[in-house]
């Protein structure tokens, strides 16, 4: 058979670690292959290789059947591979025109051409269903509409091959959707595809074939139409996975987190957060759903310090903590496990270890009189690294160089480690495979078990089902219903999201 990619025992080595050993990927032309694996399995590095970002030890890549050496990003290129990374490669402050044919300029009369470029973009974009406004700057449009721009850097350049890593990561639900009806698009118009991704449901939904990657050795690839999401995830993982966290009933006591009234604006400094009241109890997890943009974050952000709070009160255990320092409601007792890992979560040029330490590195026995004693730092660490099973090479690899998600496990670690009275998880799981998921959701489980208030922000309906055990409903910066988990469903849950009137078992004080 004809393949329009093949990778062939690949073999790539890292300090201290084999990332890729005796690797083989084939995929067909006009085909969606997944390419599925947990985090840290080799897969972002697999497909590094193929567009030119490290060079194998051992192995040859083909393509159209042809042997070749992809020594860079430009020989991708020319060999007709895109790839549209996790982390967008954008300047913020630059036009949509202006991202797209960077390094690639249309010149005239010496001049950089911007007029036809655009009106090229904008036919792609027509093309292949991907509306975006050439001349928009990327810093004034969504998260969505910035993966479009990579889509269309890729196709602007001729991509045939395009590789996604993990590209709902950061999406929304219903640009989820969008994105999927595009990759169909994609492949109708001729191109061929390799998803990078963790997510099941997707790639039942809309891939061909996958192939599977743990600990680096390549487990086989399968036909989609012959398999299910509980077969893949076993292949994944290596044992069996329980999609539904296991749980006793909730026993809440006394209230941890009052909030009354509370109005917060957003970066633009308009109201995001708008006469809100919560409460959420010792022994309980309490999840956030809603649309995003509806007021989540700027909520997250008042709660921990990082937001200020224009009226209204948020209340500790019985202390009144509005507008606190970040450091002060920390220490009085609060957990946060941040929705961008990245910015709030980690200090990426640090060690994993140093990162471990970030909320204690000021106490003995991390530091005495001011000075840190290292030993202890990576002593800490090392254990955190055990207990939360994080993968990585040792405590002392900077945080940038682990996968998403151990990075997200890095920072749960250090957050669950405190025992803090009130855990706050904004979308805890986002990027992760189901293992990895399993996990969480029972790290989180376990801290309400032994008493704890668990708040849960999350876009995945699903999750917020599956984990919380009452559900707050968030729309234009109001709880619009509370509703008791075990009694409701996505179809109720979504009416409320969209600003629906409560139902008959809507009950705002379940």
């Amino acid at each position: 058979m004809e393949y329009v990619i093949e990778m062939n025992n690949i073999t790539k080595v890292f300090p201290g670690i084999k990332a890729n050993d005796n690797i083989t990927l084939r995929v067909q032309k006009g085909e969606i292959h997944a390419l599925l694996g947990e985090n840290g399995a080799g897969k972002s590095t697999l497909m590094n290789i193929l567009f030119g970002l490290y060079q194998p030890e051992e192995g040859e890549i083909k393509i159209q059947g042809k042997p070749v050496k992809i020594t860079s990003p430009n020989v991708a290129n020319e060999l007709g591979i895109g790839m549209v990374h996790q982390h967008f490669m954008l300047v913020h402050n630059f036009t949509v025109t202006e991202n797209i044919i960077l390094g690639n300029e249309p010149k005239k009369g010496g001049k950089i051409n911007i007029e036809d470029a655009a009106a090229e973009i904008k036919k792609l974009s027509e093309q292949y269903g991907l509306a975006v406004d050439p001349h928009a700057k990327i810093e004034d449009i969504s998260v969505g509409m910035q993966q479009r721009v990579e889509i269309l850097k890729t196709l602007y350049r001729g991509a045939e091959i395009l590789i996604f890593d993990e590209p709902t990561a950061v999406l929304t639900p219903q640009e989820i959707h969008e994105l999927i009806g595009i990759l169909k698009r994609l492949v109708q118009e001729g191109k061929s595809i390799v998803l990078i991704t963790h997510k099941l449901k997707e790639i039942m939904e809309v891939c061909d074939r996958c192939t599977i990657i743990r600990k680096g050795k390549g487990i086989g690839t399968v036909d989609i139409a012959t398999t299910n999401e509980q077969q893949l995830a076993e292949l994944m993982v290596g044992r069996e996975v329980s999609f539904k966290t296991e749980k006793s009933d909730a026993q809440p006591q006394q209230n941890v987190l009052q909030i009354s009234n509370l109005i917060v604006n957003d970066s633009r400094n308009l109201p995001a957060v708008k006469g809100l009241d919560l409460t959420v109890r010792a022994g309980e997890i309490v999840g956030i759903a809603g649309v995003d943009g509806n007021g989540q974050s700027e909520l997250i952000e008042a709660i921990t310090g990082l937001r200020k709070v224009e009226s209204g009160s948020i209340t500790l255990n019985d202390k009144d903590v509005t507008n606190w320092p970040t450091r002060r409601i920390t220490e009085e007792g609060v957990g946060h496990i941040p929705e961008d890992r990245h910015k709030h979560g980690l200090v990426l040029d640090f060690s994993i270890g140093d990162n471990m330490v970030l909320q204690t590195y000021h106490k003995p026995p991390i530091s005495s009189k001011g000075i840190l004693n290292f030993g202890k730092v990576y002593e800490k660490a090392k254990a955190l690294i055990q207990q939360f099973d994080v993968r990585t090479p040792s405590e002392h690899t900077p945080a940038r160089a682990l996968s998403g998600g151990n990075q997200q496990k890095a920072i749960i670690a250090r957050e669950v480690d405190r025992d803090p009275d009130l855990l706050i998880a904004a979308q805890p799981t986002r990027g992760l495979d189901v293992g990895a998921i399993e996990f969480i959701h029972r790290k989180l489980v376990e801290q309400r078990d032994k008493g704890k208030a668990v708040l849960l922000l999350s876009l995945e309906l699903d999750e917020i089902i599956n984990v919380s055990d009452r559900i707050a409903v968030i729309y234009e910066g109001q709880i619009v219903g509370i509703v008791n988990a075990k009694e409701t469903n996505e179809q109720e849950l979504g009416l409320l999201m969209a600003g629906g009137t409560q139902g008959e078992k809507v009950n705002t004080n379940a």
